[in-house]
């Protein structure tokens, strides 16, 4: 049974740092991209990161140089560290597995930001 299982969440002040985690299992990890995404109240989802299964990465350009996302075939899991948190980095964050044309989400951890 495919699961994505994000942890990490939480409240932080502006300036702080939060690690989100995303374990998998059900699926063939090494082969999929994995991604995080993020819905702020009011908006639309938007992705974060994502990194493909070589291992290259790509940001949205409002996080380059403070998030960064990694991963590890071995444990099934990834990662999204996210540095110099910012008030508008206030979101649900999701953790999504993509490989052909299936595409799978987790069920998000909130991430808080207060200034």
């Amino acid at each position: 049974q495919l699961q994505l299982v994000e942890s990490g969440g939480g409240s932080v002040l502006a300036g702080g740092s939060l690690r989100l985690s995303c374990a998998a299992s059900g699926i063939m990890f090494s082969f999929y991209a994995m991604g995080w995404y993020r819905q702020a109240p009011g908006k639309q989802r938007e992705l974060v990161a994502v990194i493909i299964r070589g291992g290259s990465t790509n940001y949205t350009d409002s996080v380059k140089g403070r998030f960064t996302i990694s991963r590890d075939n071995a444990e099934n899991t990834v990662w999204l560290q996210m540095n110099s948190l910012k008030p508008e980095n206030t979101a649900v964050y999701y953790c999504t597995a993509r490989y052909a044309l299936n595409d799978y989400w987790g069920q998000g951890t909130q991430v808080t930001v207060s200034s």
